[in-house]
Parts: C-alpha cells; sequence; structure tokens
C-alpha cells in the first residue's frame, strides 16, 4: 500500500518544484489551463491573506496532490480567493481517491466554501448546492471564425458595435487599443470605474477591500507566462474610455474586472474593447475566454458556450460546521429561492440598483 502523507504549507512556502509538479498534475488532469487554479495565483492571494494555505498531499514522498484554502474562525474555511476567484477546486493526480471530509480535518479545518468550483472535481461536487453557468468564447481556430458565428447567433451585434467605435473615433478624437497596457494610470482609472459600478448596482464593493486592491495590483506587476495579470485598455483621443483588467494563462484568458468611463456610455465602448481584446488574444494564442458566471446580456452576445460551474460546501459533524450551517445556509437558500425565478430575481436587482443610486447622492 502507498504511504500517504499531507503537508500543510503557507503558499509562499512552496518552492518552483512544488509549483512545476501542481502544473504537471493539472496538465494530467486534462482541465482548462484557466489561470485562477494556478500556483501563481495562491501565492499573490497568501500575500494578502494571512489564512491562505496548501494542503499538500503525498504519496510515497511524491506530492500527488494540492488543495488550495483559506482558514478562518473555528476551522471555517474557503476557497483561495472567495469572491474573486471563478474556478476553485483541488489538484489531484488522476486516480488519487481522498475523503474530502477527512482532508478538511487534516487541515484543520470544520467547513470549505466554494461558490465557483469547476466541473470535473469529482472531491467535491456531490457536496454543491448550486449549479451555475459560466459562459466562455472559443477563439482557438481565430478571429475570424469567431466573428462569423456571432454575425449567425447574434444578427446585428458585431455591425452596430463596429459603428459605434467608428462614431467615437469622429466625434471624441483617435481611438487606440492596447492589448497588454502597463499603464498604472489606467488601472486605476478602471478600479473607480468599477467601484462606481458596484454601488450604482448595489452590489458590495470589492475595491473598497484593500487585500483585493493589492491584489490586481500585484498581479498587474506580475510576468509568470503560466499565470498574469493583463490590462487592456481603450484610448480616444489620448485618454483611456474602456478597460479590463483579467488573469491569463498560456491558453486561457479569465474575465475580471471589465469597467468604462460613463460619460461614454453612448458610445458602448465597453464592447468596443471587448471586441478588440478577443481579436488580440485570438492572436495572442488565446484559445478560450471564460467571461465568468453571472448574467449580463453582453456575455449572452459574446458567448459560443456554457460551462457549469458550482456552489456550496463541505461541512464536517463538528460545532464549527454547525456554525457555519447556521451563519450561511439561510442565506444560499435565499439566493437559491430568488435566482429559480427570473420575475422575483429581476425585482431584487432593480431594488438593488435603487438603494445603490440612493447611497451615490
Amino acid at each position: 500500500m502507498p504511504r500517504k502523507h499531507l503537508l500543510v504549507l503557507r503558499p509562499d512556502e512552496l518552492g518552483p518544484g512544488e509549483h512545476k509538479t501542481w502544473r504537471h498534475l493539472r496538465g494530467e488532469s486534462g482541465a482548462p489551463e484557466n489561470p485562477f487554479l494556478d500556483p501563481a495565483f495562491t501565492t499573490a492571494v497568501g500575500h494578502g491573506r494571512p489564512g491562505a494555505r496548501v494542503a499538500v498531499l503525498h504519496e510515497d514522498g511524491t506530492p500527488v496532490g494540492f488543495f488550495p484554502y483559506e482558514k478562518g474562525p473555528l476551522g471555517q474555511g474557503r476557497a483561495i480567493g472567495l469572491g474573486v476567484s471563478d474556478s476553485q477546486g483541488a489538484v489531484l493526480r488522476p486516480g488519487i481517491r481522498v475523503d474530502p471530509r477527512r482532508l478538511l480535518a487534516a487541515c484543520g479545518l470544520s467547513s470549505w466554501e466554494f461558490d465557483n468550483l469547476e466541473a470535473g472535481q469529482h472531491l467535491f461536487v456531490p457536496h454543491a448546492t448550486e449549479r451555475l453557468s459560466s459562459p466562455v468564447v472559443d477563439i482557438g481556430e481565430g478571429f475570424a471564425s469567431y466573428t462569423g458565428l456571432l454575425r449567425a447567433n447574434a444578427p446585428g451585434f458585431l455591425k452596430q458595435t463596429l459603428a459605434k467605435e467608428r462614431r467615437l473615433a469622429r466625434q471624441v478624437g483617435e481611438v487606440r487599443f492596447v492589448y497588454d497596457a502597463r499603464d498604472p494610470d489606467a488601472l486605476r482609472a478602471l478600479m473607480r470605474w468599477k467601484s462606481a459600478q458596484y454601488r450604482r448596482t448595489g452590489r458590495r464593493d470589492r475595491f473598497a477591500q484593500p487585500w483585493i486592491t493589492a491584489l490586481v495590483e500585484r498581479l498587474a506587476r506580475g510576468d509568470d507566462p503560466e499565470c498574469r495579470g493583463l490590462l487592456s485598455v481603450l484610448y480616444a483621443a489620448g485618454r483611456p474610455v474602456a478597460a479590463h483588467f483579467g488573469l491569463r494563462s498560456p491558453t486561457v484568458l479569465a474575465w475580471w474586472f471589465p469597467a468604462y468611463d460613463r460619460d461614454y456610455g453612448k458610445y458602448s465602448p465597453g464592447l468596443v474593447l471587448h471586441l478588440r481584446m478577443l481579436e488580440a488574444a485570438a492572436a495572442d494564442g488565446i484559445r478560450t475566454v471564460d467571461l465568468g458566471s453571472g448574467p449580463a446580456r453582453y456575455k449572452d452576445s459574446l458567448k459560443t458556450r456554457e460551462l457549469p460551474v458550482y456552489g456550496g460546501a463541505v461541512v464536517r459533524p463538528v460545532p464549527g460546521g454547525a456554525a457555519y450551517r447556521l451563519s450561511r445556509e439561510p442565506a444560499r437558500a435565499a439566493r437559491r429561492f430568488v435566482s429559480d425565478r427570473p420575475r422575483l430575481a429581476g425585482a431584487a436587482r432593480r431594488a438593488l440598483e435603487g438603494a445603490g443610486r440612493l447611497r451615490d447622492r
């Protein structure tokens, strides 16, 4: 029988060898190279989250699995970067079988919560209570092939967006797009626009949380080809009017923080930016753009298919697990109730937007 043992480390205690093994195991699994499940993302989160840990599963002295997580009070755990991570789970050698509750016990966790568990995570999917859809854009066959599908599936969308780009150039000034911009001012503008959007729509402002701002800034400075931040900016008359900050691997671009200057809203600069990004990403070897879960009309226009992702939690029968259920399950059940009823979901969204407008007065 192979001998197994578990070692729990801080993310910054992982060395180059562990990073290489992590990525090798990820490749063996056949899963897409989603950058949120790369060790570089976990390490970046660890710089701002003191409870960040990685459980390294060894078999006969060889690492065969990595489980990144964050540990909170009473041992309540959560996916690494929960709230900003769009792909979560464990990285295991194919064929490895682990009891999830025993894994949590070995990590000192009473529960482990996830909200974007990727498909194929057989260890945790049985504990999911929500199944969500994450739209993706397939551009591996090139941008010309994709725009052909776009014309067929969303008649008029491409034509109208390109017409607005021309109007922006005529009425405001020269339009310029930079796919990989190293522009700190544009990044700060993006975060301001996004914060205003969160408040306007009644959502929690992620950039009001210092660790998220620091995480984005750290990833923006990174240069790891397996996982790094990518800032794309649309300029008009020399000033940024739309921007997106995402996370990329060699073949997957994760849509993360898109926003635009509302003063130029009539030109739909966000949609112009999206199209230019897809064109540049296809030329750069990106095969899949993951738009992330959550409804948005532009995602419906751009997507080529959807991937399932899951929300839920593994909970152990211990006091900390009971505390988790009491604190989180009622809210999760309420979200499911609302999301399963489109009319009610629309009313809730409008109420949040109204509250956001009142708060901004």
